[in-house]
Protein backbone atom coordinates (compact mmCIF):
# COMPACT_ATOMS: atom_id res chain seq x y z
CA UNK A 1 0.00 0.00 0.00
CA UNK A 2 2.83 2.20 0.66
CA UNK A 3 5.79 3.10 -1.51
CA UNK A 4 9.50 1.97 -1.33
CA UNK A 5 10.97 3.54 1.44
CA UNK A 6 7.87 3.06 4.15
CA UNK A 7 8.81 0.14 5.51
CA UNK A 8 10.87 1.23 8.66
CA UNK A 9 7.96 2.68 9.86
CA UNK A 10 4.44 0.49 11.13
CA UNK A 11 1.59 2.77 12.40
CA UNK A 12 -0.94 1.28 14.49
CA UNK A 13 -4.16 3.09 15.94
CA UNK A 14 -6.83 3.25 18.78
CA UNK A 15 -9.95 4.80 18.93
CA UNK A 16 -12.93 5.46 20.89
CA UNK A 17 -16.07 7.99 21.73
CA UNK A 18 -18.34 8.33 24.54
CA UNK A 19 -21.03 10.42 24.65
CA UNK A 20 -20.09 12.54 27.56
CA UNK A 21 -22.67 13.17 30.76
CA UNK A 22 -24.73 16.00 29.15
CA UNK A 23 -25.86 15.15 25.81
CA UNK A 24 -28.47 12.55 25.06
CA UNK A 25 -26.75 11.92 21.10
CA UNK A 26 -23.34 11.56 20.21
CA UNK A 27 -22.75 13.52 17.39
CA UNK A 28 -18.40 12.75 17.11
CA UNK A 29 -17.51 10.11 14.73
CA UNK A 30 -14.10 8.61 13.93
CA UNK A 31 -12.20 6.59 11.34
CA UNK A 32 -9.17 4.24 11.69
CA UNK A 33 -7.34 2.57 8.89
CA UNK A 34 -3.89 1.45 9.35
CA UNK A 35 -3.86 -0.15 6.30
CA UNK A 36 -4.96 2.58 4.26
CA UNK A 37 -3.06 5.11 6.39
CA UNK A 38 -6.28 7.09 7.57
CA UNK A 39 -7.38 8.73 10.86
CA UNK A 40 -10.22 11.13 11.13
CA UNK A 41 -12.08 13.00 13.91
CA UNK A 42 -14.99 14.59 13.21
CA UNK A 43 -17.89 16.57 15.29
CA UNK A 44 -21.06 17.31 13.93
CA UNK A 45 -23.36 19.93 14.65
CA UNK A 46 -26.92 20.59 13.54
CA UNK A 47 -29.11 19.33 15.94
CA UNK A 48 -32.08 16.32 15.58
CA UNK A 49 -29.41 13.67 14.45
CA UNK A 50 -28.02 16.29 12.15
CA UNK A 51 -24.31 16.44 13.32
CA UNK A 52 -24.40 12.55 13.77
CA UNK A 53 -25.22 12.20 10.20
CA UNK A 54 -22.84 14.87 8.69
CA UNK A 55 -19.62 13.81 11.44
CA UNK A 56 -20.33 9.71 10.17
CA UNK A 57 -21.21 10.92 6.43
CA UNK A 58 -18.29 13.08 6.11
CA UNK A 59 -15.87 10.44 7.38
CA UNK A 60 -17.33 7.66 4.98
CA UNK A 61 -16.87 10.41 1.84
CA UNK A 62 -13.14 10.73 2.93
CA UNK A 63 -12.67 7.61 3.29
CA UNK A 64 -13.61 6.26 0.06
CA UNK A 65 -12.11 8.93 -2.06
CA UNK A 66 -8.72 7.90 -0.74
CA UNK A 67 -9.27 4.63 -1.07
CA UNK A 68 -10.06 4.98 -4.85
CA UNK A 69 -7.30 7.70 -5.18
CA UNK A 70 -4.56 5.97 -3.21
CA UNK A 71 -2.77 3.71 -5.94
CA UNK A 72 -2.60 6.03 -8.22
CA UNK A 73 -0.96 8.69 -5.58
CA UNK A 74 1.22 5.46 -4.45
CA UNK A 75 2.32 4.47 -8.01
CA UNK A 76 3.26 8.25 -8.90
CA UNK A 77 6.82 9.40 -9.08
CA UNK A 78 8.62 10.41 -5.99
CA UNK A 79 9.18 13.92 -6.52
CA UNK A 80 5.23 14.60 -7.27
CA UNK A 81 3.73 12.10 -4.97
CA UNK A 82 3.54 14.11 -1.93
CA UNK A 83 1.80 16.60 -4.00
CA UNK A 84 -0.48 14.13 -5.38
CA UNK A 85 -1.39 12.63 -2.17
CA UNK A 86 -2.07 16.53 -0.75
CA UNK A 87 -4.97 17.13 -3.30
CA UNK A 88 -6.51 13.72 -2.84
CA UNK A 89 -6.62 14.69 0.89
CA UNK A 90 -7.78 18.04 0.23
CA UNK A 91 -10.22 16.94 -2.63
CA UNK A 92 -11.36 13.92 -0.10
CA UNK A 93 -12.49 16.71 2.69
CA UNK A 94 -14.14 18.95 -0.28
CA UNK A 95 -16.04 16.02 -1.25
CA UNK A 96 -17.46 15.31 1.98
CA UNK A 97 -18.05 19.04 2.05
CA UNK A 98 -20.19 19.31 -0.88
CA UNK A 99 -22.32 15.84 0.08
CA UNK A 100 -23.08 17.01 3.63
CA UNK A 101 -24.18 20.46 2.13
CA UNK A 102 -26.36 19.10 -0.38
CA UNK A 103 -27.83 16.36 1.60
CA UNK A 104 -28.75 19.23 3.97
CA UNK A 105 -30.12 21.73 1.04
CA UNK A 106 -32.35 18.24 0.40
CA UNK A 107 -33.93 17.63 3.76
CA UNK A 108 -34.95 20.70 5.71
CA UNK A 109 -34.73 18.80 8.85
CA UNK A 110 -31.21 18.66 8.44
CA UNK A 111 -30.55 22.44 7.64
CA UNK A 112 -27.29 23.90 8.87
CA UNK A 113 -26.04 20.59 9.34
CA UNK A 114 -22.33 20.53 9.40
CA UNK A 115 -18.96 19.09 11.26
CA UNK A 116 -15.18 19.56 12.06
CA UNK A 117 -12.76 17.30 10.35
CA UNK A 118 -9.42 16.44 11.52
CA UNK A 119 -7.75 13.61 9.81
CA UNK A 120 -4.21 12.60 9.16
CA UNK A 121 -2.95 10.73 6.18
CA UNK A 122 0.38 8.69 5.62
CA UNK A 123 2.45 8.96 2.91
CA UNK A 124 5.67 7.16 3.84
CA UNK A 125 7.35 8.27 6.46
CA UNK A 126 5.60 11.52 6.58
CA UNK A 127 2.32 12.61 6.84
CA UNK A 128 -0.54 15.02 5.85
CA UNK A 129 -2.70 16.78 8.08
CA UNK A 130 -6.14 18.47 6.98
CA UNK A 131 -7.85 20.39 9.39
CA UNK A 132 -11.29 22.59 9.21
CA UNK A 133 -12.67 23.32 12.56
CA UNK A 134 -11.86 23.11 16.08
CA UNK A 135 -10.88 19.53 16.65
CA UNK A 136 -7.59 19.08 17.22
CA UNK A 137 -4.29 16.86 16.20
CA UNK A 138 -1.33 16.82 18.90
CA UNK A 139 2.10 14.95 18.56
CA UNK A 140 3.84 14.04 21.34
CA UNK A 141 7.79 13.85 21.11
CA UNK A 142 10.47 12.84 23.04
CA UNK A 143 7.98 13.57 25.96
CA UNK A 144 6.71 16.69 24.65
CA UNK A 145 3.07 17.65 23.33
CA UNK A 146 2.84 20.07 20.30
CA UNK A 147 -0.72 21.04 18.87
CA UNK A 148 -0.34 20.61 15.29
CA UNK A 149 -3.54 22.20 13.70
CA UNK A 150 -5.01 25.55 14.34
CA UNK A 151 -8.37 25.92 15.67
CA UNK A 152 -10.85 27.58 13.12
CA UNK A 153 -12.85 29.62 15.74
CA UNK A 154 -13.91 33.13 16.61
CA UNK A 155 -11.52 33.48 19.52
CA UNK A 156 -8.55 31.45 18.00
CA UNK A 157 -8.78 34.85 15.47
CA UNK A 158 -9.58 37.29 17.94
CA UNK A 159 -5.84 36.00 19.81
CA UNK A 160 -4.16 35.84 16.46
CA UNK A 161 -4.95 39.16 15.73
CA UNK A 162 -4.09 40.47 19.59
CA UNK A 163 -7.65 41.87 20.06
CA UNK A 164 -8.20 39.42 23.54
CA UNK A 165 -5.63 37.15 25.58
CA UNK A 166 -5.64 33.56 25.95
CA UNK A 167 -6.90 34.32 29.32
CA UNK A 168 -10.18 35.85 27.97
CA UNK A 169 -10.59 33.12 25.06
CA UNK A 170 -10.97 30.14 27.57
CA UNK A 171 -14.25 31.99 29.45
CA UNK A 172 -15.26 34.42 26.27
CA UNK A 173 -19.30 33.46 25.65
CA UNK A 174 -18.11 33.40 21.78
CA UNK A 175 -15.39 30.37 22.22
CA UNK A 176 -17.41 28.41 20.63
CA UNK A 177 -18.16 29.83 17.44
CA UNK A 178 -16.39 27.98 14.90
CA UNK A 179 -15.39 29.35 11.86
CA UNK A 180 -15.12 27.06 9.52
CA UNK A 181 -17.05 23.81 8.91
CA UNK A 182 -17.66 21.05 6.61
CA UNK A 183 -21.35 21.27 4.92
CA UNK A 184 -22.16 24.63 5.89
CA UNK A 185 -21.40 25.78 2.45
CA UNK A 186 -20.69 23.73 -0.62
CA UNK A 187 -16.99 25.09 -0.71
CA UNK A 188 -14.45 24.80 2.09
CA UNK A 189 -10.71 26.14 2.64
CA UNK A 190 -9.08 23.17 4.24
CA UNK A 191 -5.40 23.70 5.53
CA UNK A 192 -2.86 21.34 4.53
CA UNK A 193 0.02 20.62 6.78
CA UNK A 194 3.27 18.00 6.18
CA UNK A 195 5.12 16.46 8.98
CA UNK A 196 7.60 13.83 9.40
CA UNK A 197 7.19 10.88 11.36
CA UNK A 198 9.62 9.32 13.73
CA UNK A 199 9.77 6.08 15.57
CA UNK A 200 8.03 6.19 18.63
CA UNK A 201 6.13 9.60 17.75
CA UNK A 202 2.45 9.51 18.80
CA UNK A 203 -0.48 11.33 17.45
CA UNK A 204 -3.65 12.00 19.69
CA UNK A 205 -6.72 13.15 17.30
CA UNK A 206 -9.33 14.63 19.31
CA UNK A 207 -12.90 16.60 19.14
CA UNK A 208 -13.47 19.89 21.26
CA UNK A 209 -15.09 17.75 24.00
CA UNK A 210 -11.93 16.51 25.20
CA UNK A 211 -9.10 19.09 24.56
CA UNK A 212 -11.40 21.87 26.38
CA UNK A 213 -10.72 20.21 29.23
CA UNK A 214 -6.93 19.15 28.40
CA UNK A 215 -3.96 21.26 29.24
CA UNK A 216 -1.37 20.38 26.40
CA UNK A 217 1.49 19.34 29.46
CA UNK A 218 -0.98 16.90 30.37
CA UNK A 219 -1.23 15.00 27.01
CA UNK A 220 2.17 13.67 26.59
CA UNK A 221 1.92 11.72 30.34
CA UNK A 222 -2.07 10.66 29.12
CA UNK A 223 -0.54 9.28 26.35
CA UNK A 224 2.38 7.46 27.43
CA UNK A 225 0.05 4.51 28.78
CA UNK A 226 -0.55 3.48 25.46
CA UNK A 227 -2.90 2.38 23.02
CA UNK A 228 -6.49 1.51 24.11
CA UNK A 229 -5.25 2.42 28.01
CA UNK A 230 -4.60 5.97 26.90
CA UNK A 231 -7.66 5.91 25.07
CA UNK A 232 -9.83 5.44 27.94
CA UNK A 233 -7.81 7.25 30.36
CA UNK A 234 -8.68 11.06 27.93
CA UNK A 235 -12.33 9.74 27.94
CA UNK A 236 -12.24 8.86 31.59
CA UNK A 237 -10.81 12.91 32.05
CA UNK A 238 -13.16 14.93 30.34
CA UNK A 239 -16.01 13.28 31.73
CA UNK A 240 -14.35 13.44 35.33
CA UNK A 241 -14.10 17.47 34.16
CA UNK A 242 -17.80 18.00 33.76
CA UNK A 243 -18.25 15.80 30.52
CA UNK A 244 -20.23 18.73 29.26
CA UNK A 245 -19.97 17.61 25.17
CA UNK A 246 -19.32 14.01 23.52
CA UNK A 247 -15.80 12.98 23.67
CA UNK A 248 -13.37 11.23 20.70
CA UNK A 249 -9.70 10.36 20.80
CA UNK A 250 -7.93 8.64 18.83
CA UNK A 251 -4.01 7.57 19.23
CA UNK A 252 -1.76 6.77 16.64
CA UNK A 253 1.72 5.33 17.71
CA UNK A 254 4.47 5.25 15.17
CA UNK A 255 6.66 1.88 16.22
Amino acid sequence: MFAAGSATLELHSYGGSDIGRRRKTNEDAYLCDDELGLWIVADGMGGHAAGEVASNEACDAIWGMVKRGRPAVDASAKKVREDRAARLLEGAVQSATYMVYAMAELDSGKAGMGTTISAMMRTGNRALLAQVGDSRIYRIRDGVAEQLTEDHTLVAWQIKQGLISEEDARTSKQRNVITRAVGNRDYVQVDITHVDLLVRDVFLLCSDGLHGYLDIHEVAGLASTGGDLAVHHFLELANSRGGRDNITAVIVEVW
